[in-house]
């Protein structure tokens, strides 16, 4: 599957959708390990089989292996970080917030790529998995590493935009 066969099997009805997914494949505010690791965790995030074969050929042409394995476990560990605490922050009783979590996150130490990359991946898909408490906390990450407005913006773009395909091929395949 690649992205131009995505697109094309966006309907009419969802066509903003399709002429997003092609801008934001040419924009030019992130790098591009940065825009394409986005895609693709984001893609993972949702787990729609066709968009994820869509972006791993895709990433698979502008990432090292190593940048896909990143990718891949900025999804996964935010599947878990983000139940959790979006959950602690949910709550009513606040007393969770004070235990220890006593989840295993060791990739969050050693991602394999540059940190500014892996958290901006685990912004798109904290975006996706609607965590405000993770949003924020790889919110000023980003800001302590002089990430730019527009740059967290467009990740969060990325992932809005691939959210937005995937539910619309859901819903007709």
């Amino acid at each position: 599957m690649t992205l131009e066969h995505l697109r094309e099997l966006i309907p009419d009805y969802a066509k903003d959708i399709r002429l997003n997914l092609g801008s934001l494949t040419n924009e030019t505010t992130l790098t591009d390990q940065q825009k394409w690791g986005a895609f693709l965790a984001s893609a993972v995030a949702i787990g729609q089989p066709q968009v994820v074969k869509a972006f791993e050929a895709e990433a698979a042409a502008r990432l090292t292996p190593q940048a896909m394995d990143a990718a891949r476990a900025a999804a996964a560990i935010m599947a878990m970080n983000n139940v959790y605490y979006r959950s602690l922050h949910l709550l009513s009783n606040h007393e969770y917030q004070t235990l220890r979590a006593g989840l295993r996150m060791n990739v969050l130490a050693n991602p394999g790529v540059e940190k500014v990359d892996f958290e901006l991946w685990s912004l798109a898909v904290s975006a996706i998995n609607g965590c405000g408490m993770c949003l924020d906390s790889h919110e000023v990450e980003l800001k302590k590493h002089a990430v730019p407005a527009l740059n967290i913006q467009a990740a969060l773009r990325i992932a809005s935009v691939v959210a937005a395909a995937s539910a619309v091929l859901r819903s007709i395949h």
